[in-house]
């Protein structure tokens, strides 16, 4: 993807940075770590710092520290999982923010405006996220809410900086995705992402809703899985056709001393890691790895000092990243099924 502040080469990660900034990183150490898209909230950002201050700031970019892409979601999770704090119509949302109990209200307009103002290079347009298992009336009004804010938000004058996505809803019913899939791409969006999943359903349901979703998507545009982030699950995703993922998941696990490793993940808080001076990972090539024991880190999490979240998440977020290289490498040299294949046998997957 060539976007406004560089390109991206996909399969690839979004760490995410919810209110500007990715949890326990900075923006120097997530490009050390193979980073080259971070993720952000609109409705997090809204609400807190608000948008005159971004924009009296210089954009997002500038404010953050953090030169490369960024891509926004529109904050549709978000808002949708307030439930009580909430009320939906054609129009938009009307919800109460969980800070102060402020009272906001949320169009598809208005929503797009946001991200371009903030200088977003990839904004996701406002959807409707239903949580699984649920009722086909709500999976389809939340398929009519979505294509219908989406025509809305695809009539806003765009700025040129701004790649503008559309997200394909419909819970786990097949015909709901097809349409939601049809009535989005015949609006010509630059991309499209699969939402509405890693919401409640098992992890074969995921897998075969994404693959059936990917398939109906354009080829020659990204297609991105929003909310996955384990190796298992992206190595999955990449096998169904999908080049973007986001997911808290590295950087939560890292602050409460899960390390993804190549053989499985581990709890640092392990008796066993006390007296273990060997790497965290011996065939993980990061500063992390490079530099410090298993013991280390593990006497680090127990005093409570705030070294050892940044050194777990930090080697969480260059695992992923470098899984994924290792993907775009296999797939350039037509070696992805051995790859994916050769992987799965390694985890007993």
């Amino acid at each position: 993807m060539t976007l406004a502040h560089g390109v991206v080469e996909t399969p690839c990660f979004m760490p995410v940075g919810t209110s500007g900034t990715v949890k326990a990183l900075a923006p120097a150490e997530l490009r050390d770590a193979g980073t080259q898209i971070v993720l952000a909230n609109a409705y997090h950002l809204w609400l807190r710092p608000g948008l005159e201050t971004i924009e009296a700031a210089g954009g997002l970019h500038r404010f953050m520290g953090w030169n490369g892409p960024i891509l926004t979601d529109s904050g549709g999770f978000q808002v949708f999982s307030l439930q009580t704090r909430r009320t939906l119509d054609d129009g938009g949302v009307t919800f109460r923010s969980h800070l102060d109990g402020s009272e906001h209200r949320f169009t598809p307009e208005g929503v797009v405006e946001f991200q371009q103002r903030i200088g977003s290079d990839v904004a996701m347009v406002l959807d409707v996220c239903v949580p699984l298992p649920a009722a086909a009336v709500t999976l389809e009004q939340a398929v009519r809410l979505t294509t219908l804010w989406a025509q809305r938000s695809a009539s806003v004058p765009r700025r040129d900086a701004t790649a503008l996505f559309a997200i394909v809803q419909g819970g786990l019913d097949a015909a709901l995705r097809r349409r939601s899939a049809d009535e989005l791409i015949a609006l010509d969006f630059p991309g499209y992402a699969i939402g509405g999943l890693s919401v409640g359903e098992t992890r074969e349901e995921l897998y075969a809703t994404a693959r059936a979703t990917a398939e109906l998507l354009p080829a020659q545009k990204p297609r991105y899985l929003m909310g996955v982030g384990t190796v298992r699950d992206l190595i999955a995703a990449v096998d169904c056709g999908v080049d973007l993922f986001d997911c808290v998941y590295p950087t939560r696990c890292g602050r409460n001393g899960r390390a993804m490793t190549h053989d499985g993940e581990l709890n640092i808080f392990n008796a066993s890691f006390t007296r273990d001076f060997s790497p965290l990972d011996e065939r993980c090539g990061c500063a992390t790895c490079r530099n410090f024991t298993r013991a280390y880190l593990a006497h680090l999490f127990r005093a409570k000092e705030m070294l050892g979240p940044r050194l777990l998440s930090y080697h969480n977020v260059y695992l992923l990243n470098d899984c994924l290289a290792q993907a775009r490498k296999a797939i350039e040299t037509a070696g992805w099924s051995a790859f994916a294949d050769g992987y799965r046998l390694e985890r007993g997957l």
